[in-house]
């Protein structure tokens, strides 16, 4: 039985040590494409350089561990997912349920701790952290069943955000069991397809978190969990490791 973490805080710093980073081979796009991938991953936990390799493809991405290439994408794709995509392309819904696909690159960045701050400090750090949220609801989505577990700090985003809001809307159509948390600054109407958890204090007002977890060996599940640890800061980390999940279920679960 997975072990189960005593806070939020503790899940996130039981990320592996890796020495990540990315790097772009053979770049032929725009010279500003690049410092926006710098920009978005800020060198504080995956430093982003180029490489020109003969003999190999333009406009990859390349995630390395040391020397080691463990995931490659194309730079098309992070432009597609991550660069050239504003926040509020999923706060109104112009970006729906079903249209996020993650890169390999990204993917490969799982058990690996975060620290990102928000506007107006940095325009793109926490991009990588809105996807990956989106991408789990839609694992959810996806499969129909399960537990789909979201914190938003403040419930009033449920009403706030109209993208958000249909996301909710269409998973809670399905048999997954959605359970939201956050301050209850706004109460959402009965027909919310969702177990409300509200609180003031604590992990309440500074979780944020993305948890998918189903009984069933076969499907893909995965877990997002971000704590605000300063202003308008936080330390993030996702896995698809499905004893953490599990874990880390549990313990929203017995604790919030």
């Amino acid at each position: 039985m997975p072990t189960v973490p005593n806070s939020l805080a503790a899940f996130i710093e039981r990320g592996e040590t890796r020495d990540l980073s990315l790097a772009v081979v053979n770049r032929t796009r725009p010279r500003p494409i690049q410092h926006m991938l710098e920009e978005t991953f800020d060198e504080r936990t995956v430093g982003v350089e180029e490489l020109d390799l003969p003999d190999t493809a333009e406009n990859v991405v390349v995630l390395l561990d040391d020397d080691d290439v463990v995931a490659s994408s194309p730079l098309e794709a992070l432009e597609r997912e991550l660069l050239f995509v504003n926040s509020d392309l999923y706060v109104t819904g112009t970006k729906s349920l079903g249209d996020v696909t993650l890169p390999a690159v990204i993917e490969g960045l799982e058990e690996t701790p975060f620290r990102v701050r928000g506007y107006p400090a940095s325009h793109s750090e926490k991009l990588p952290l809105i996807v990956i949220s989106r991408y789990i609801e839609q694992l959810a989505w996806q499969h129909g069943s399960g537990r789909l577990r979201s914190s938003f700090q403040r419930l009033s985003r449920l009403d706030d955000e109209r993208g958000t809001r249909e996301v909710y809307r269409t998973v809670g159509e399905t048999d997954v069991a959605v359970h939201v948390y956050g301050v209850p600054d706004w109460i959402p109407p009965r027909s919310f397809p969702g177990v409300i958890h509200a609180g003031y204090r604590g992990e309440f007002r500074t979780s944020w978190f993305v948890v998918f977890h189903v009984d069933d060996a076969d499907a893909r599940t995965a877990a997002l969990v971000a704590e605000q640890v300063n202003d308008n800061e936080w330390e993030a980390l996702w896995t698809f490791d499905d004893d953490r999940i599990r874990s880390v279920n549990r313990y929203i679960e017995r604790t919030l």
